[in-house]
């Protein structure tokens, strides 16, 4: 779970200076930038899947107010992960093939959810990691 942390972590601060670049058309850090993204992304799917299918589920065990908030986080990072995944594809295919005008249009949804299910994962991961069985 610490490593899945640290590339969700990761990730997101690549989509922060992903921003940044294109905000300030360095088109091709801008490119490089969501290619290291996504790279990294496959590499925590890969990661999340293994670890999941040789892990015990671990349950949360805090109460009261955290309890709901863990939920709420868990529960949107779950439905958004699901979609996030072909907006992304959509989104770099978009670019990669010169679609610029189509690939902004979508770009300005996929980065906000993309970036929120990065720092939702991460956060998960804090609010869970007492928790561990370790």
């Amino acid at each position: 779970p610490l490593i899945n942390a640290v590339l969700n972590g990761t990730v997101f601060l690549l989509l922060i200076a992903s921003f940044i670049a294109i905000r300030n058309k360095q088109v091709l850090l801008h490119k490089r930038l969501n290619t290291s993204a996504i790279a990294l992304s496959f590499v925590f799917l890969v990661c999340y899947i293994l670890y999941h299918a040789a892990a015990v589920e671990t349950p949360y065990g805090g109460t009261g107010t955290m309890r709901t908030v863990y939920y709420v986080v868990l529960i949107s990072h779950i439905l958004l992960s699901a979609i996030i995944v072909p907006m992304v594809l959509i989104t770099y295919i978009r670019g990669l093939t010169g679609k610029y005008e189509r690939h902004k249009k979508i770009a300005r949804y996929t980065w906000p959810i993309w970036l929120y299910v990065t720092f939702s994962g991460v956060l998960v991961y804090f609010m869970i990691s007492p928790y561990y069985p370790n």
